[in-house]
């Protein structure tokens, strides 16, 4: 089925909020399905004309140049900034498709290669070695400081720094809620299916429902009902957690979906869902200026 990415700016009528219990054990358990998907190929394709696009090369404050996505419309600026986080596959054409549909929206776009000092996930053959061989070496310290460095790139190349935003995929979901907890200056975050508890290791020592008291940026959580790694009752337990503590967020919890239901290159792929997450993600963006 192929869905323009036209049908992605309408707003579908609200769903209801569904309440966090602790599932150890797995490193896998909110990360991605069994099946690892053979490549990252979009049912949705947008154009690149009328867009300025390319591969770019961002110092990190470690001296390692960080490869990127870049797209945003062409022209001047300075447009508001989304840095978007991939799943743990990487930076493959379902995400550079993705940054071009927001960037259609009139946003820059910035998608890192986070992975890229540990491997590269397109050259590992199943989920179990993605997870232990590259992404479980990966330290949370490391991400924020290539955002940090991507955010400061786009803040000097078209950029607005003070109309920043975030968005991330599963693996990338998570990282947009520590991102939120981490970047004073962030004005809005969108994390899809991002796993929010978890066991404390050397390189990822806290997780979202950890932090909330630091989190500063208004954060919506899109979930799915039957994410076999993300109970619904986590996603309800850290909607109460950040009312009680006084943040900004907001929940959607659709009950057909299951884990990756925006990844349209996936089995898990629900369009109806996907086209309403987006909606709603554009708006959160818009309502908080971005």
């Amino acid at each position: 089925m192929l869905v323009k990415d036209s049908d992605f700016n309408s707003l579908v009528p609200g769903l209801p909020l569904s309440r966090r219990t602790f599932v150890g054990g797995s490193l896998a358990a909110g990360f991605a399905l069994a099946v690892r998907p053979a490549q990252g190929q979009s049912v949705i394709q947008t154009e690149a004309s009328g867009l300025s696009t390319g591969d770019i090369s961002i110092k990190a404050t470690d001296g390692v140049p960080v490869r990127a996505y870049w797209v945003q419309p062409s022209g001047k600026g300075p447009f508001p900034t989304v840095l978007v986080v991939s799943e743990i596959f990487g930076l493959h054409e379902y995400i550079r498709d993705t940054c071009r549909r927001l960037a259609r929206q009139g946003y820059q776009v910035i998608a890192p290669n986070l992975f890229q000092r540990q491997g590269d996930p397109a050259s590992v053959g199943s989920v179990a070695e993605i997870l232990s061989t590259i992404v479980s070496k990966v330290p949370d310290a490391q991400v924020m400081s290539d955002l940090d460095a991507c955010a400061a790139w786009a803040g000097a190349n078209g950029g607005d720094p003070a109309r920043l935003a975030i968005t991330g995929f599963c693996w990338g979901g998570r990282i947009s809620w520590l991102y939120a907890a981490h970047n004073p200056q962030l004005r809005a975050a969108v994390a899809w299916y991002g796993r929010l508890t978890g066991v404390a290791t050397g390189t990822s020592p806290k997780h979202p429902a950890d932090l909330i008291s630091h989190i500063n940026a208004p954060v919506l959580g899109l979930y799915g009902a039957k994410d076999q790694g993300i109970p619904v009752s986590d996603v309800e337990d850290m909607r109460e957690d950040m009312a009680r503590a006084g943040k900004r967020a907001e929940f959607v919890i659709y009950p057909e979906a299951g884990h990756a239901f925006h990844a349209d290159y996936r089995p898990s792929y629900r369009a109806e869902d996907a086209i309403d997450g987006w909606a709603r993600m554009l708006a959160w963006f818009r309502d908080k200026g971005v």
